[in-house]
């Protein structure tokens, strides 16, 4: 049965606090830990314990040098320079499965990036600071070993916390969130509660962007675990952790209705969105005549899709139209039980579709496709075919 994991944003998110919940969902630290070695790292140890937030129990996870001292500071890492290349060298001369492997090196890739477009570098010569000490490494391919311990299909988040004011890291003062943070985060819906503290760090900003397939309101689950991932700081305001929640889709009703408002768009381009995005797993799609503001005559686009479509379909509709944002709820809907089978009529085989309501027959219907292809070849009118096949069939 599909598993699917919801990472509950609240109190944003960092690598070490995502490691932490998912150890608190069960994975053995032992486990993790032999995995982890097989990265060939000298001089780390890890530490996992817990403690609580506000009250709230949780599991601490954190990196320790041989030395005894922790390898963290004020959220981020110490210096120890690496690029992309040594990380990825690391991490392929290891014995991780392929799919670790993978995973690992996607969540570093986004990083990098991030961090080549903020410092107006190629990502080859980007030397990093923060992605690339020993505590990040464990992080990420952590994270991606837990993961696949746990066996997830789905992941989905919420829209996440970014907190607020000024933080110190390796490049000095910078406000929060970090810029590298922040352009991870385009096209993720974000909020601040008003908390002046970073709580959503570049690692943490990468994993969700790599992992998560909708940022959603907590979708219609079964709940079998829940784990919290403590973060390094007290914060007054809120229990500073990452909740995950692990369990199994509860109905197969559950979608994501999609909107959003358009006023200078050349219409041309929705004859090439609305097929592109029924292509990438768009149930139905729709457009609607409205008024916005300062009178202006626009265009709602709406696009129903499954959960796990979600991404890419926002992706999609931020990259190939004007739109400056997206509009997604949680919707239900109830759905006839539909059989398509292949008829015999006195035009040619056609599809038809039938549906039922508890095994009653309730509607019956060929399928447009199929009533274009037999028009075209018989050179009849199309309504001539619904109308042939409607009587044969009885409808």
């Amino acid at each position: 049965m599909e598993k699917i994991l919801y990472f509950d944003c609240y109190a944003g998110i960092s690598g070490d606090m995502t490691v932490a919940a998912l150890l608190d969902l069960g994975v053995d630290p032992k486990a993790l830990r032999q995995e982890l070695e097989k990265l060939h790292l000298d001089g780390w140890e890890m530490q996992v314990t817990q403690g609580h937030r506000n009250g709230l129990r949780g599991i601490k996870f954190d990196v320790r040098l041989g030395d005894g001292s922790s390898h963290r500071h004020n959220g981020h890492t110490a210096t120890a320079h690496r690029n992309l290349g040594d990380i990825e060298a690391i991490i392929d001369h290891s014995s991780l499965k392929d799919a670790v492997k993978d995973l690992s090196k996607r969540i570093f890739s986004v990083l990098a990036a991030a961090e080549a477009h903020v410092h107006g570098k190629p990502i080859t010569e980007v030397h990093f600071h923060e992605v690339g000490a020993v505590d990040s490494i464990i992080d990420i391919v952590g994270t991606a070993v837990c993961l696949d311990i746990l066996a997830v299909d789905s992941i989905f988040a919420s829209p996440v916390n970014l907190g607020g004011g000024l933080v110190n890291c390796a490049h000095g003062t910078l406000p929060v969130p970090a810029p590298a943070t922040l352009e991870i985060l385009q096209g993720v819906p974000v909020f601040s509660s008003g908390v002046q503290a970073e709580l959503v760090t570049p690692t943490g900003a990468a994993i969700l962007k790599t992992l998560v397939a909708g940022f959603v309101p907590m979708p219609r689950m079964t709940v079998e675990k829940t784990g919290y991932g403590m973060g390094s700081r007290e914060i007054p305001e809120m229990p500073n952790m990452l909740r995950a929640m692990w369990g199994v889709p509860t109905s197969s009703g559950a979608y994501t209705l999609m909107e959003t408002n358009i006023d200078d768009m050349n219409p041309e381009i929705y004859s090439y969105l609305l097929p592109l995005l029924l292509k990438n797993g768009a149930l139905d799609v729709w457009l609607t005549s409205i008024i916005m503001k300062k009178n202006r005559p626009g265009t709602m686009i709406s696009v129903l899709c499954r959960n796990e479509d979600v991404r890419i379909l926002q992706e999609i509709l931020l990259k190939e139209t004007t739109t400056l944002g997206v509009r997604c709820r949680e919707i239900e809907r109830v759905e006839l039980e539909r059989i398509v089978s292949t008829v015999d009529t006195s035009l040619g085989q056609v599809e038809v579709k039938r549906a039922y309501l508890q095994g009653e027959l309730l509607k019956t219907a060929p399928e447009y496709e199929g009533c274009r292809r037999l028009a075209e070849e018989r050179g009849l009118p199309l309504k001539d075919v619904y109308n042939i096949i409607n009587r044969e069939l009885k409808i």
